[in-house]
């Protein structure tokens, strides 16, 4: 299960026996010998490489919990002895990744060296169905409104602010308000991203709508756009630190329509958490808690003039049917 698993993974013969440090003939044995004892075929061989069939996908999402709970029986043992150690495998929401991958990645390896840590980003619902199929022991993401099958654990609550350019024209009010964001000209992440979802849900509970000029899911680079033009944001202070930091950028809070966002760790309830994805997950949450303390500082709690409406003019009232 181990072998056909990383061969899925790496779509490559060469690439996944040296994963597993075995030679390529004893690989391909071994898958050879699982697809007779399943009777199924499992991957199409082409130039290009392996390709999973309906019936392999379907078989990783049968072994892929099977293979992790057995990974993890392995390391609880092996605590009986003293020793933290074993895979980990996590998933990150953009804004934490951003905020806290390097510097936790970089305890985790100082403090735990037995520990093998997988980390990998992505959205909330995509995240949410990569530990739902067993790919994750663990993610960070924003809190969705619906429902999930996993296991939800809260972290932390972060306000969102109202970010520009540091020497840009827009002046903020004093008392900022959500629905002043309404004639700016913004840059927003897409629908796709969880932090999109929650400023066009507070968007519609105040009976506004957002349209923002430009949409970008890489929070890195709507930062920069927002450091060398005169475009605006709204977004969680973490994904804000280092341009804040660098005094490129600066942030707004809210006096009123306060947007909060809450990040959870979710796992699946019908498979324990070993203590080596604790012991990532206690590394990670003191991380995030000390970034977002630090970047909430930078956040100006009183601003100064009115917000200039961009050049495209104000809201104007929408049209009445005809009838």
């Amino acid at each position: 299960m181990q072998y056909f698993l990383c061969l899925a993974e790496e779509k490559n013969v060469t690439r996944a026996a040296r994963q597993l440090n075995i030679v390529q003939p004893a690989l391909s044995m071994q898958i050879a010998k699982l697809e007779a004892d399943l009777g199924q075929k499992l991957f199409d061989r082409s130039v290009q490489g392996m390709t999973l069939t309906s019936a392999g996908e379907a078989l990783v999402r049968l072994t892929a919990p099977i293979v992790r709970d057995a990974e993890h029986a392995r390391q609880e043992m092996a605590q009986l002895g003293g020793r933290i150690s074993g895979r980990v495998s996590m998933g990150l929401i953009t804004s934490v990744a951003q905020s806290t991958m390097a510097s936790s990645s970089a305890t985790v390896a100082r403090r735990y060296p037995e520990i093998m840590l997988s980390a990998c980003e992505g959205y909330t619902e995509t995240l949410i169905d990569w530990v739902n199929s067993g790919q994750l022991d663990f993610a960070l993401i924003n809190v969705p409104r619906r429902r999930t099958p996993l296991a939800a654990h809260h972290i932390m609550d972060e306000e969102m602010v109202f970010a520009c350019r540091k020497d840009g024209p827009i002046r903020p009010p004093t008392r900022l308000r959500f629905d002043h964001i309404a004639n700016v000209d913004l840059v927003l992440p897409s629908k796709r991203h969880g932090l999109r979802l929650i400023l066009d849900e507070h968007a519609a509970a105040i009976g506004i709508d957002l349209h923002p000029r430009l949409e970008l899911d890489t929070l890195p680079a709507l930062c920069d756009v927002i450091a060398t033009t005169d475009f605006a944001t709204v977004l969680p202070t973490i994904a804000l630190r280092q341009s804040l930091a660098s005094g490129t950028i600066r942030a707004h809070r809210f006096d009123a329509q306060r947007i909060v966002r809450s990040i959870a760790w979710v796992h699946h309830p019908r498979r324990a958490v070993s203590v080596a994805a604790k012991a990532v997950l206690d590394v990670i949450s003191h991380d995030l808690a000390h970034a977002a303390k630090a970047a909430w500082e930078f956040a100006e709690p009183h601003a100064r003039g009115t917000i200039s409406p961009s050049r495209r003019g104000r809201r104007k009232p929408r049209s009445k049917a005809v009838t």
